[in-house]
């Protein structure tokens, strides 16, 4: 669940737009593998293109390309810019 109204998870944002990290619902593992990944409150994204099926999406973070599953994605709650 978002844990703030304006936010919307990061699956949801539409190819070519912005947003910026609001949290991580991720927990363990995959948590500290999204954080080291520079994916952290605050760090602007771009949406930039999905894979043939709808998954993975592409997301243009700190100067490089990070492909994320949509599962993944749904769990990271973004501000829409």
């Amino acid at each position: 669940m978002n844990s703030n109204t304006n936010t919307v998870p990061l699956s949801n944002i539409s190819i070519g737009n912005n947003c910026k990290i609001a949290n991580i619902e991720h927990k363990g593992l995959m948590r500290r593998r999204i954080l080291d990944l520079g994916i952290i409150p605050g760090t602007a994204v771009e949406c930039v293109r999905r894979g043939p099926s709808g998954d993975p999406t592409a997301y243009y973070i700190r100067g490089t390309t990070i492909a994320l599953r949509n599962e993944d994605a749904a769990k990271i709650n973004v501000y829409p810019i």
